[in-house]
């Protein structure tokens, strides 16, 4: 059974204007973004070039892509704690504005110790706490200024917001290269810090407009405590949610080979892999002590949460162009005055070009043509140019190891694909994610999308530590391709099976409504 529609027929008004409190959000959400990408993208090459130098050369950049990717899967995985904080004690206006300021010290600390690792990793921590944990927030406050009457306008919205995102990452990341070259670290990171500043100013500044969707009281019927009952319903639920508990303690086992981020990040896996799976067989049985909306509740969660394991390959793809990619530039030819980092701006710009030229252009006439660009057409879509772009970027890391040098121009190409890829991915996915949520599970929804992120991520960690065996190197000497062009294929191969299952589940997969019926 289907879960019901959370309302019947649509009672929105064609003239009912974008909320006024809306800039405010956009405006803090640009600030922040600014700052959130003048660190990031500048931060594999302050590592390679400075932090790291006391390691041997040879050793530097595997280390630096490992720092970097470990920040970004602690940036989206904390976002199930603010979500999580924010729906069931402080509500998502008070969880953003803490977690904002915990942003500002992190990005501080990054500013102080440019010269000391102890308190820059310390900083790169703050700053995944912080930033993580609005993440969910953030999004899901956007939708919590649209109901029944408005929610027409919440894609617009949405798409302003992604494009606010990309103004303020394509300044930082066109200038951040720049301040470090010319000006140093310390006053490359200041100045991200000093607009994560700025954001929360202009965050507080709307605070009696919003409207404000208070924490949900204790639940007895809430997800997890549905999921309990479902469990303890039955055996085999049961028994596959004890075994990947039992897996997951396992994964430990592997801290002394791959470290804990990745044992942690394999355990959380199997965790919600096998105890999901388990609660899906067995959530008929919860029906006695739930109501029939609670158990559809939890059925639709579990039902996203398949589409989003699928999505976790794009974001192993998407982002290494701040790691894999920026090294790549470093070995191509380019102007003195250009910073291989630099090209990392060319995606933000690509963005704010593609939102509109989508949604004004190319979506209206595919749509006459009688092809409607659907959420789940377009992800699938958009999984599938990322894989294009990466098998783009192994054919010129092909030319590279033969040793031709060629321009840095040539890595426009891959950005435009892994951009188209992104804005069909990532726009959608956010309003997707909101929109299929029940109104007390939108804070976490929110936070599954975002570790999303992390287990892509993840996988980079896993393929990177991977390269180090013998027996996989062996095997990829056989093949007669490098390392990283073997890496960039198989990411490309990755992206395109996790495209094509999900193409296959979205064909089956029905769309549920659950926007606020009222102001």
């Amino acid at each position: 059974m289907s879960p019901p529609p959370a309302s019947v027929g649509n009672t929105s008004d064609p003239k009912t204007p974008i909320p006024r409190q809306i800039p405010f959000i956009i405006g803090n959400e640009g600030c922040e973004r600014f700052s959130f990408y003048g660190m990031r993208n500048i931060l594999t090459i302050f590592l390679v070039s400075s932090l790291l130098t006391h390691l041997p050369e040879a050793d530097r950049t595997s280390a630096a892509k490992e720092v970097f990717h470990t920040f970004v899967i602690g940036v989206y995985f904390f976002p199930l704690l603010g979500g999580w904080l924010a729906d069931r004690f402080f509500g998502k206006y008070h969880t953003i504005f803490w977690l904002s300021l915990v942003y500002c010290v992190g990005q501080l600390c990054l500013a102080l110790f440019v010269d000391n690792r102890t308190g820059f990793y310390t900083g790169l921590g703050l700053i995944a706490l912080g930033s993580g944990g609005i993440k969910p927030c953030v999004a899901s406050f956007v939708g919590d200024q649209f109901d029944q009457t408005n929610k027409h306008r919440a894609k617009v919205v949405f798409d302003a917001f992604y494009w606010i995102i990309n103004f303020g990452s394509f300044f930082a990341s066109l200038l951040m290269p720049i301040f470090l070259k010319q000006l140093g670290p310390a006053i490359a990171f200041g100045v991200p810090g000093v607009l994560m500043f700025i954001s929360t100013v202009v965050f507080w500044l709307g605070r009696k407009r919003y409207v404000m969707v208070p924490p949900a009281p204790p639940d007895p019927h809430s997800f997890l405590s549905v999921s309990r009952t479902a469990l303890a319903s039955g055996r085999p639920g049961f028994a596959l949610a004890a075994l990947g508990g039992a897996l997951a303690l396992g994964s430990f086992s592997l801290m002394p080979t791959f470290g804990f981020v990745i044992s942690f990040c394999t355990a959380l896996v199997a965790v919600i892999a096998f105890g999901g799976t388990g609660v899906h067989l067995q959530l008929d049985g919860a029906r006695a002590r739930h109501p029939a909306e609670a158990v559809e509740g939890v059925r639709s969660v579990l039902r996203v949460l398949v589409l989003f394991a699928l999505v976790t390959p794009f974001w192993s793809l998407f982002d290494q162009k701040a790691s894999t990619w920026v090294l790549q530039a470093n070995a191509m030819s380019k102007p003195a005055w250009f910073q291989s980092s630099q090209m990392q701006a060319l995606n933000p710009l690509l963005v704010m070009l593609l939102i509109p030229f989508n949604n004004l252009v190319l979506f209206p006439a595919l749509k006459r043509f009688g092809f409607e660009m659907t959420a789940l057409r377009r992800m699938t879509i958009g999984i599938v140019s990322a894989g294009i772009s990466w098998i783009i970027a192994g054919g010129m890391q092909l030319v590279l190891d033969g040793g031709h040098t060629f321009s840095i121009t040539w890595q426009v190409l891959p950005y435009v694909f892994l951009t188209l890829g992104e804005v069909l991915v990532s726009a959608t996915g956010l309003e997707f994610a909101y929109s299929q949520a029940p109104q007390a599970m939108k804070g976490a929804l929110m936070s599954f999308w975002f570790l999303s992120v992390t287990i892509g991520n993840l996988w980079v960690l896993i393929a990177n530590s991977a390269v180090k065996n013998t027996a996989v190197t062996n095997f990829i000497t056989l093949t007669g391709l490098g390392v990283t062009a073997f890496q960039m294929f198989f990411f490309a191969g990755f992206a395109f099976v996790a495209a094509l299952l999900f193409g296959l589940c979205a064909r089956n997969y029905l769309l549920t409504d659950h926007y606020r019926k009222h102001a």
